[in-house]
C-alpha cells in the first residue's frame, strides 16, 4: 500500500505554518480596517466576497502557490472592493440595484405564491422546513414569507391570527404590494 500521500517534509509544515499565522494576521488586521461587515451576507455580493477570502485563505495555507505576500495582496484587494462597493451602494441607485438582489414574497398570510416559488426555485419541502425552522405552529400565524436578497428565507409569523403586519417592514420586497 502506497502511504505517500500522507507524509510531507518538515520545513513544508514549517512553510504551512507561517502561511497560516501572516494570513491569519492579515485577516485580523483587514478585518479591523474595514469593519465587521466584512463578513456579513447583506447582499449577494457580501456572500461572494466572504467565499472569495476563504478561498484566498485555504490555497494560501494549504498550497505554495499563491505564496504569502500575493496572498495577502489579493485579501487586501478584496478588501478595498468591498469597502468600495459597500460606500458606493449607499450613494448610488443603480450601483445598488446592480450588486443586490431584490427580496422576493413566497407567502402572503397563508397563500402560497407559486410562482414566485417556481422564480425562487423554492420547492413546498424547503418552504414547510422553514416554517418549522421559524416555530410556526399553525399556517394561520404566518403573516409573510420572504426570500432574502442573500437567499436566506425569513418568516414573519405571530400568534394572534387578527395581528397586522406592518407594510414598512415588506418595503422594497418584490409581489407584496
Amino acid at each position: 500500500m502506497d502511504y505517500s500521500w500522507i507524509n510531507t517534509t518538515w520545513s513544508a509544515v514549517l512553510m504551512a505554518t507561517l502561511s497560516t499565522i501572516g494570513i491569519y494576521i492579515s485577516l485580523i488586521l483587514f478585518t479591523r480596517i474595514a469593519g465587521l461587515r466584512s463578513f456579513s451576507k447583506m447582499s449577494s455580493f457580501d456572500f461572494a466576497i466572504t467565499v472569495a477570502i476563504g478561498s484566498v485563505i485555504a490555497s494560501t495555507i494549504l498550497a505554495k502557490d499563491p505564496p504569502l505576500y500575493l496572498a495577502i495582496t489579493a485579501l487586501a484587494t478584496l478588501y478595498v472592493l468591498q469597502i468600495t462597493v459597500a460606500s458606493l451602494r449607499g450613494s448610488s441607485s443603480m450601483m445598488s440595484k446592480l450588486v443586490n438582489n431584490e427580496p422576493l414574497l413566497l407567502m402572503k398570510g397563508t397563500k402560497i405564491l407559486e410562482d414566485n416559488l417556481k422564480k425562487a426555485k423554492v420547492t413546498h419541502a424547503d418552504l414547510r422546513a422553514k416554517l418549522r425552522e421559524a416555530n410556526a405552529t399553525q399556517l394561520s400565524q404566518v403573516k409573510a414569507v420572504v426570500m432574502e436578497a442573500t437567499g436566506d428565507i425569513a418568516v414573519l409569523h405571530h400568534e394572534d391570527p387578527d395581528h397586522e403586519l406592518d407594510n414598512e417592514l415588506l418595503k422594497g420586497v418584490r409581489g407584496w404590494n
